[in-house]
C-alpha cells in the first residue's frame, strides 16, 4: 500500500522530471533592484554563485533547483523616479543585468528571441530576457522606446502603481479611461519594434484599450485571477476571454496579497506600518524585513500555499484556455511569498499540486514553456509585419494631444 507521502514525492520527481524537459519560462523576477537596494550592484559583496538565501529569494543553484529554463529579468524602476531619473535608472537596471550575463555566462544565456531561448535550453543554460517595468521609464518617448528595445528589452509594463502620462494604473485614480492617443501610439510602436505590451500593473480600461489598439498578442507578465482575489492587480475575465483571439499569455503571480483575499488587509496595514517608519512600502531591505518580522510576530500574517496559485491557474485555463497562461512569479519584488512557493527553488511543488489536479503533462509543458516562446515568436512576426508597412513613428505626446483636441 501506497502511502500519503510516498504519493507525494512521487508527484514531486514526476514534476521535476516534467521541467527537465520543459522548464519554467517565469515572467517576472525583480533580482535587479535587489542588487541595487542590496549592494549597489557590485556583485562581489552578493554573489548568486553562492547561497544568498539569508538575503535574496534568487540564486543560480536555486533557479537550477526550481527547474527554471528561462528568466524575464525585470528592469523595473519606481515610479517616484519622472522624466530622465527614470530613464537613467532604467539605463542603469539594463546594465545590472548585462553584468549578470557577462559574470555568471555558464548558467545564464543573453536571450532576445523565441529562437534564442531554444537555443540556451539547448545548452542547459538559463535564457535570460528584459523587461522594462512602466511606462515612465521611456519619458514619453518614442525614441527612447526603440533603445530600450536595442538595448535587449523585450517587453514593457505599460504603468507600474502610479498612472503616467498615457496610461492609467490599476492602483491609482483614473486620470485618462485608459489609454490616451499617445497611449495607443506607444502599443503600435512596440507592435512594430517586436517588444511584448505587458499589462500587468494596468487598469482594467487599458487592458481593453490596449487589445483594442494591438495587432500582437500581449502578455501579463505577472497578475492573476481577478474572479478568485478580487484585487485591482488582477484580470478580470471578460479580460481573460480575449486572450485566445489575441493569441496572449496570463502568466499567474505569487504575490500573497494578489492571490489569497485573506492576505490583502493584512499586507495594507504592513505595508502602512512600514511608511510609518520612514520605508517605501516596497522596501525588502534588511531593516525594512526587521520591521515586517515584528509586525508579523503580533499580527500573524494569512499564509498562501503553492494550492492558492494553483486556484487561479485552474480558473485562468477555463477562462482563457490551456494555451494562454504562464508563471510570473514577482520573486524579489515581494516582501511575501506562498509557503512552498519560497522562493526560485519551489516550482516544482506548483507543479506538483496541479499533477494532483489532473492537468495533464502535455498542458503543463504549454504553461511552463511553451505557451511563453511562442507569445514572443509571434511578436516578432507581427513585427516584420509591421515593418514592411511604416517606419518608426515620430509622432509626440504633444502632437497627438492636440490632434485629439
Amino acid at each position: 500500500m501506497t502511502g500519503a507521502g510516498e504519493t507525494a514525492a512521487g508527484r514531486l520527481a514526476e514534476a521535476r522530471e516534467l521541467l527537465a524537459s520543459a522548464p519554467v519560462v517565469d515572467g517576472h523576477n525583480d533580482l535587479p533592484w535587489a542588487l541595487r537596494e542590496h549592494c549597489g550592484y557590485d556583485l562581489d559583496k552578493l554573489d548568486i554563485a553562492g547561497d544568498q538565501s539569508g538575503a535574496l529569494h534568487t540564486d543560480l543553484a536555486r533557479l537550477r533547483a526550481g527547474g527554471v529554463g528561462a528568466q524575464f529579468w525585470s528592469v523595473y524602476v519606481p515610479g517616484g523616479l519622472a522624466g530622465d531619473h527614470a530613464v537613467s535608472a532604467t539605463l542603469e537596471q539594463i546594465d545590472a543585468v548585462d553584468l549578470l550575463l557577462a559574470r555568471y555566462g555558464a548558467d545564464l544565456a543573453p536571450a532576445l528571441t523565441a529562437d534564442d531561448m531554444e537555443a540556451a535550453r539547448a545548452e542547459g543554460r538559463i535564457a535570460s530576457l528584459k523587461g522594462a517595468e512602466g511606462g515612465h521609464s521611456i519619458n514619453n518617448s518614442l525614441a527612447t522606446l526603440r533603445a530600450l528595445h536595442t538595448l535587449g528589452v523585450r517587453y514593457m509594463t505599460l504603468t507600474h502603481n502610479e498612472n503616467n502620462d498615457w496610461a492609467d494604473s490599476a492602483t491609482d485614480e483614473p486620470r485618462h479611461g485608459g489609454l490616451t492617443a499617445f497611449g495607443r501610439e506607444v502599443v503600435r510602436e512596440m507592435n512594430r519594434t517586436g517588444m511584448l505590451v505587458d499589462l500587468s500593473h494596468v487598469a482594467a480600461t487599458t487592458m481593453r484599450d490596449a487589445l483594442d489598439t494591438t495587432a500582437a498578442p500581449v502578455i501579463f507578465s505577472h497578475s492573476s485571477s481577478r474572479a478568485v482575489c478580487p484585487h485591482p492587480r488582477n484580470i478580470p475575465d471578460d479580460v481573460l476571454e480575449r486572450l485566445p483571439a489575441n493569441g496572449g499569455v496570463a502568466m499567474a503571480t505569487f504575490v500573497p496579497k494578489f492571490i489569497l483575499p485573506a492576505a490583502v488587509e493584512w499586507t495594507n496595514r504592513a505595508d502602512e506600518n512600514l511608511r510609518a517608519h520612514g520605508f517605501h512600502h516596497l522596501d525588502t531591505t534588511a531593516p525594512a524585513m526587521a520591521l515586517h518580522r515584528a509586525f508579523e510576530a503580533e499580527n500573524p500574517r494569512p499564509i498562501a500555499t503553492a494550492a492558492t496559485v494553483a486556484d487561479h491557474l485552474d480558473h485562468m485555463r477555463e477562462v482563457a484556455g490551456i494555451d494562454h497562461i504562464g508563471i510570473g512569479g514577482d520573486y524579489d519584488g515581494t516582501a511575501f511569498t506562498p509557503s512552498g512557493l519560497d522562493d526560485v527553488a519551489g516550482y516544482p511543488n506548483l507543479i506538483a499540486e496541479l499533477l494532483v489536479r489532473g492537468w495533464s503533462r502535455a498542458d503543463l509543458a504549454k504553461l511552463t514553456w511553451s505557451n511563453a516562446v511562442r507569445v514572443l515568436r509571434d511578436a516578432e512576426s507581427v513585427a516584420r509585419e509591421q515593418r514592411a508597412l511604416r517606419g518608426p513613428s515620430v509622432a509626440t505626446i504633444k502632437s497627438l494631444a492636440a490632434a485629439t483636441n
